[in-house]
């Protein structure tokens, strides 16, 4: 199946100041570093902060001092949000070493003075994460694209739009009932950017009435919207649900107006809700956009066949319109049986033996 590319979203992140932190004064470095680059946004002042922190690591009692640890924790995540690059040339396992510790300290009692700074962190982490997992999806790395959204999945799970990710990942591993799950996760907080892949999920795991409802209230945001109109169109018409179908059509046509498969999509719909005068003008149209097109020209024939036995207008004239396109949906596809059916029951009504015989003869041919 086909997924849309998805649009890289981060979380919001406001850099902490000083106040929120419950600092005692051997950290007061740290802390002015960090203050310093709120400020100014300038990478040294986060490089400084790195290094005031790792100074205050000298023996093994330092290793279990939680308040050390928190700033540790946040000093890390900060330069690994903010340096994406790596120029202060960090070890390659900073990620993974700051992960581990923050997973240690939200499990602490001691964590409740420090709830912010932890917050703030996990966020740093969170986007992180993503941003590694968007990276591995340009190489088309799916699996560890997956594993990057999961654990941001950890770090930010308020974060719906992880959940838009997981489901578009697990699509493209062909985990479909995985992506749907991930999609109705979402619920209400799906966006726009993800409703085309979330309708293709939903209509794969054979689950229509999921992607009509969700096609139906971005419908009503958007009611221009190209590819909402058509899924929606789609699904109806599969389901032949041509009532509901009926009140896309105008706008299916405003912009579609020369796409000959929408035209006779459109066409057959009012057809079969018996407003034969709309039907006919489109399959018209459609003829006319196609003229190699046989499944317009064989319904224009049932049409004037119907409007005939219906005594719709002059009988004669119904019947000499059916028997014209219905010949030509022949020339179209000289073997369908079912246009080669329709026409032998005309050519008995009409008592053309001549036509008759030749019609028989060719059915024989091709059911014998």
């Amino acid at each position: 199946m086909r997924v849309r590319k998805i649009i890289f979203s981060v979380l919001l992140i406001a850099f902490i100041t000083p106040a929120a932190f419950c600092q005692s004064e051997v950290l007061k470095g740290v802390v002015n570093s960090l203050a310093r680059y709120k400020e100014h946004k300038e990478l040294k002042y986060l490089a400084a902060a790195k290094k005031s922190i790792d100074s205050l690591f000298v023996v093994n009692s330092d290793s279990t001092n939680f308040e050390k640890n928190v700033y540790l924790t946040v000093v890390n995540s900060s330069v690994l949000y903010v340096d994406s690059l790596n120029s202060l040339n960090q070890p390659i396992n900073l990620l993974a070493k700051t992960s581990r510790l923050m997973d240690k300290l939200k499990d602490n009692p001691k964590k409740g003075r420090f709830e912010k700074d932890l917050s703030f962190a996990a966020t740093c982490l969170a986007n992180v994460y993503m941003r590694n997992g968007f990276n591995y999806l340009v190489r088309s790395d799916i699996i560890n694209a997956q594993r990057q959204f999961l654990t941001a999945k950890k770090f930010a799970p308020a974060f719906k739009q992880i959940d838009a990710y997981l489901a578009y990942v697990n699509a493209s591993l062909g985990n479909l009932p995985a992506a749907a799950s991930f999609y109705d996760s979402l619920a209400d907080d799906i966006t726009a950017d993800h409703v085309e892949a979330a309708s293709a999920v939903y209509k794969a795991v054979g689950d229509t009435a999921k992607a009509i409802k969700l096609l139906e209230r971005f419908r009503k945001k958007s009611p221009e919207n190209n590819f909402i109109l058509l899924d929606a169109a789609n699904i109806y018409n599969n389901k032949q649900n041509y009532t509901s179908l009926k009140p896309l059509l105008p706008g299916l046509l405003d912009i579609n107006q020369n796409n000959p498969d929408i035209v006779f999509v459109a066409a057959n719909c009012y057809d079969r809700l018996g407003e034969y005068e709309n039907a006919e003008k489109l399959y018209l149209k459609a003829v006319e956009l196609n003229g190699a097109a046989y499944d317009p020209t064989f319904n224009l024939g049932l049409l004037y066949l119907k409007k005939s036995a219906q005594k719709e207008g002059s009988a004669a004239e119904n019947l000499s319109y059916a028997t014209a396109w219905l010949e030509k949906a022949t020339e179209i596809a000289p073997n369908n049986i079912n246009c080669l059916e329709v026409l032998r029951l005309l050519y008995s009504q009409t008592k053309n033996k001549t036509q008759l015989d030749k019609v028989n003869n060719k059915l024989k041919q091709l059911t014998n």
